[in-house]
């Protein structure tokens, strides 16, 4: 048994730096983020974020400024308090609109709603009400569906049939000529919901004459909340099934299908295509080798052993001592695990080794553009790695800090980021 008091200190470190995305890999990125939305990496980073959803009316960045700046360092609990209530007085500015028929300020007062919904729910696992994660998804939910409803034309809410049950999807016209169109489909990652899918890939794209398709696969959204549905490594089986159902769709060209993968849907798009072939073009924002190295990079090697083993009891105390120890490691995988459908660290490091492309790579022939941003906090490197592995029709896009455009899927930049990916989309598919 390892002991308690020679361990904790370098398990507490080492175990903040795991899950993808956790703080201590923000740490070398802080320098890009602007001191003026906060000291605190992570809470600049999901003000970034929320930032960039105003280019596409989907927050206020007056509000988002002043959200930003009364939440002070490291306090998790005022940063889901002032986000939530940044929700709320937005939904009811929304309600009062949408009753006097007021249909884009209903619109985009919703979407703000949303978004800043979809901000708190990043504070709560670190805050001492956790549970109240369900409820802040349900206020976010409802805005979403609201604000699609005031869209013209209003989003179609869809069913897409998967093995036994359905995954909720929204299409989104780019007019109501309801003629045969390119699609893109918005394939978003481990904690993106249908608002980032809108403001990464579908609002610039609808301006561009696609038709597009918002989807939720397993861990995300309401197949998460809802439906108990959980990640899975071969995302084939997800992304094939939504192929299939918009295929057939009579406002889809099904020769100029494309989509674009978001954050932790860099990898999963990749993999799908390695046995998805009907699809035209791809994109991986970001491009993403090995969802695993993140994840086990910080490790100490005597955890390491441990897992290498098979010996969950023992992997999961230790963790448990790094957790105990540091709040805010322990609130980012719990947040990082509950897509997985486990509260074992040990299943969810484990399962985690299975999403990597060096197997599949090879199989790859859809046309892709691979993204890489300066600053990527979460998976830097790996894009160049997907880049070079892959023998299909390739492009490489790099983003930068001069760009405004630094950090994990171009944050704070939508507009360059549509300006790159959809140009490059409209060449493939033309």
């Amino acid at each position: 048994m390892i002991n308690r008091r020679t361990f904790l200190h370098t398990a507490a470190a080492a175990v903040a730096s795991t899950a993808a995305s956790v703080p201590a890999s923000l740490a070398q990125a802080s320098a890009a983020v602007p001191e003026a939305l906060s000291a605190d990496p992570d809470f600049a980073f999901t003000a970034k974020i929320t930032l960039g959803n105003s280019y596409h009316h989907a927050s206020d960045p007056g509000k988002v400024l002043w959200i930003a700046t009364n939440i002070p360092s490291g306090d998790f609990e005022a940063g889901y308090r002032v986000y939530y209530q940044a929700g709320v007085d937005a939904r009811t500015m929304a309600d009062s609109a949408a009753s006097k028929h007021h249909q884009v300020s209903a619109r985009e007062a919703y979407l703000w709603a949303a978004s800043y919904f979809s901000a708190a729910l990043r504070f709560l696992d670190c805050t001492a009400n956790p549970g109240l994660m369900l409820g802040c998804w349900q206020a976010y939910a409802g805005c979403w569906a609201k604000a699609a409803a005031h869209f013209d034309p209003p989003l179609e809410k869809i069913e897409i049939p998967y093995e036994g049950t359905h995954l909720t999807g929204w299409f989104l016209r780019a007019d109501t000529s309801k003629r045969r169109r390119p699609l893109l489909i918005l394939n978003n990652g481990a904690d993106g919901l249908e608002v980032s899918s809108y403001v990464k890939g579908a609002a610039g794209a609808l301006a561009r004459g696609y038709n597009c398709l918002i989807f939720n696969g397993p861990g995300q959204g309401d197949s998460l909340w809802t439906r108990k549905l959980y990640f899975r490594p071969d995302w084939e089986k997800v992304l094939t099934p939504v192929v299939e159902t918009m295929i057939h769709h009579p406002e889809v060209d099904a020769n100029r299908i494309a989509v674009i993968g978001i954050s932790f849907g860099g990898f999963w798009v990749a993999r799908s295509l390695a046995f998805e072939h009907r699809i035209a073009a791809a994109v991986a924002d970001p491009g993403i080798w090995d969802c695993a190295e993140p994840w086990m990079t910080h490790l100490p090697q005597v955890i390491l052993d441990v897992l290498k083993a098979g010996k969950r009891e023992q992997f999961d105390q230790m963790m448990h001592m790094g957790t105990d120890a540091n709040a805010r490691a322990r609130g980012t995988l719990r947040f990082r695990m509950r897509p997985f459908g486990t509260e074992s660290f040990f299943e969810a490091f484990h399962a985690i080794q299975s999403y990597r492309l060096a197997d599949v790579v090879d199989s790859i022939r859809t046309p892709m553009l691979v993204t890489d941003s300066e600053g990527e906090q979460f998976t830097p490197g790996q894009a160049r790695k997907l880049y070079d592995a892959l023998s299909c029709s390739k492009t490489f896009a790099a983003f930068t800090r001069q760009q405004g455009a630094d950090q994990h899927c171009e944050a704070a930049a939508p507009g360059i980021r549509d300006f790159t990916i959809l140009n490059w989309l409209d060449e493939i598919l033309a």
